[in-house]
């Protein structure tokens, strides 16, 4: 199956999901997540996906997705995975967004080296919706208060505040996952005002129906898109 062929399942689940919460199924964009697969893999999924306006490609490792992004002329990068603060630089050189700003230490790193760049990023502030303990991220109470320090006049000027982030919890209860994308939500609609912080990234392979159900504005979707993982 090609490339085009799965995205358009995808868009078309995507978009039946929307239009059953009563959303305009253009408000929800695609993320394909290119994790493990190699930079020619994602230069024919490039090649083909951008027709549908899918100009991001996502991973979850700085170092893979740099070295992607220096094999590649086209695609803007997203990073969405933990960021250590010693790899600030190195993602500040190539990536459009960072999806996964889960404390201060990782703002301030990126603020420095933005800095030095003379640049912005965009960021998505991570969520830990479901109060896992292994899981990284704000809490909702931590992540209103770091909100409130993003923005032009606050300590982090270069990071461009375009929403938040969250992981559901591994369930088979839909009514637990939905907590998860429903408290994120909520979040959102207290702090959020004009483009600030108004997106949601939420909702991936397994769950995001339900997460468009609660707003999701960005899905992250990998082996749907891409196929099976090559092995380790």
């Amino acid at each position: 199956m090609s490339f085009t062929e799965r995205f358009t399942q995808i868009r078309d689940r995507v978009d039946a999901a929307a239009r059953e919460a009563g959303r305009n199924p253009s408000d929800v964009r695609i993320l394909p997540v290119s994790k493990t697969f190699p930079a020619a893999t994602v230069a024919e999924a490039w090649s083909e996906l951008q027709d549908f306006g899918c100009d991001t490609f996502a991973e979850n490792r700085v170092q893979e997705a740099s070295e992607k992004a220096s094999l590649l002329d086209g695609p803007r990068w997203a990073v969405i995975g933990p960021l250590q603060t010693n790899k600030a630089s190195q993602l500040v050189a190539f990536a459009s967004e960072f999806h996964a700003l889960d404390r201060p230490k990782v703002a301030g790193a990126l603020q420095r080296k933005l800095e030095e760049a003379d640049r912005t990023l965009e960021v998505f502030i991570q969520v830990n919706s479901s109060d896992e303990p292994q899981k990284a991220g704000f809490t909702i109470d931590e992540a209103r208060e770091f909100a409130a320090e993003l923005g032009p006049e606050g300590p982090y000027p270069r990071l461009i505040p375009r929403g938040f982030m969250t992981m559901a919890m591994l369930s088979t209860d839909d009514d637990a996952i939905r907590r998860c994308f429903s408290r994120t939500r909520e979040l959102r609609n207290e702090v959020a005002h004009g483009d600030f912080l108004s997106e949601l990234s939420m909702g991936m392979s397994g769950d995001f129906e339900l997460a468009i159900a609660e707003g999701a504005t960005t899905i992250r979707v990998g082996q749907a898109i891409f196929g099976e993982r090559p092995a380790n």
